[in-house]
């Protein structure tokens, strides 16, 4: 008892517990001590930059609660999720802000977006990349006016892929890429505008319904080294931004829940889905899929991996994602002729 009270005296000066209101004065008292000199005499700094402190407890509030903002209305919600480690780029625009303001609040409210971004997107910014891995997979729309398919095939053939999906192809431009990837992929099959080289038997293959009318996924068993994989290649529709109706992605959505389906009734424990999903891993409408599989790009990468647009990325929509087996890294490729960039992952297949 005498040592609790010796510590409440040399705590609190002997007057009991401090009010709270009290410790916040002291500890905005000690911010204010932190300022530039030119601002401490001034008892504006507190006053001022009310509206940069709003429009900076706004930009956190969206991206915390970017779940919540609704899809009825054009699709809102998933065109946030789409760009959303973009609004980023708002925090240190109202940092430049507060500091013309000479607002103390500002500063403080800036700070409040920037903890949110980084606790969301701030484990991306770090080398996840490890060494190891028994299989190389890559996935690339090739844009079906490319104009130099040979030259594509060869480019994401050299990246060392044992299996490789291409999306977005031609009737035309098929025998091209057959021909081009013949010497590396003894095994390969297309269904309607997607198709899966390997370098390793395959077998089971069958076009995936995402209920389109026409066929755009696929589904085949490759026989590892380490035993039978389920591979799935997939181009799902694509969406728009109009400026009446918003984001138009209702038919991607449909065909999302069509794939999470499928992939969740296969029969084997280990599934790797490679294609251009038209969405990243925050957009809502892709739970179906990306509640049951792990992104390699996000568990194994270095940095944010977007791949579209190629000539200036701005969003991960193509996607190398997995179950039942381990990203061990992934990276996207260089440029080819297409509008997407390649990209591709190393992977840990356990021995069945």
């Amino acid at each position: 008892m005498a040592q609790q009270a010796y510590m409440t005296e040399t705590d609190n000066g002997g007057s009991g517990p401090e009010p709270r209101g009290t410790r916040l004065r002291r500890l905005l008292g000690r911010l204010a001590e932190r300022l530039p000199a030119s601002w401490r005499g001034d008892p504006r700094i507190w006053r001022r930059g009310a509206v940069v402190a709003v429009l900076a407890l706004s930009l956190a509030l969206v991206m915390v609660l970017h779940s919540r903002i609704p899809n009825r209305f054009g699709n809102l919600g998933s065109l946030t999720e789409t760009f959303l480690p973009w609004l980023g780029l708002f925090v240190p625009l109202l940092l430049v802000l507060a500091l013309v303001r000479r607002s103390a609040t500002a500063l403080i409210a800036v700070v409040v977006p920037a903890v949110v971004w980084l606790n969301l997107f701030g484990g991306l910014l770090t080398d996840k990349t490890a060494s190891g891995g028994n299989l190389t997979v890559a996935t690339h729309n090739v844009n079906a006016d490319n104009a130099d398919p040979s030259g594509t095939a060869r480019d994401v053939a050299a990246s060392g892929a044992d299996v490789l999906a291409l999306e977005e192809l031609t009737a035309s431009a098929v025998p091209v890429y057959e021909k081009a990837l013949a010497a590396t992929y003894k095994y390969h099959s297309v269904q309607g505008t997607v198709g899966l080289w390997s370098k390793y038997p395959m077998s089971d293959v069958a076009d995936v319904d995402i209920k389109l009318g026409w066929v755009r996924a696929m589904r085949a068993t490759v026989t590892t080294p380490e035993g039978p994989v389920a591979f799935y290649v997939a181009h799902l529709p694509s969406v728009r931004v109009k400026l009446q109706a918003g984001f138009t992605a209702r038919q991607r959505d449909k065909s999302a829940d069509a794939l999470g389906e499928a992939i969740a009734a296969d029969p084997l424990s280990r599934k790797v889905l490679l294609g251009d999903l038209n969405g990243t891993m925050n957009d809502r409408s892709l739970n179906a899929v990306t509640s049951q599989m792990r992104s390699a790009q996000g568990a194994a990468g270095s940095g944010f991996g977007f791949s579209w647009p190629a000539s200036f990325p701005m969003a991960r929509i193509d996607q190398i994602m997995v179950t039942g087996v381990e990203p061990v890294t992934s990276w996207t490729l260089p440029e080819t002729g297409s509008d997407h960039l390649p990209v591709a992952a190393r992977v840990k297949v356990t021995t069945s």
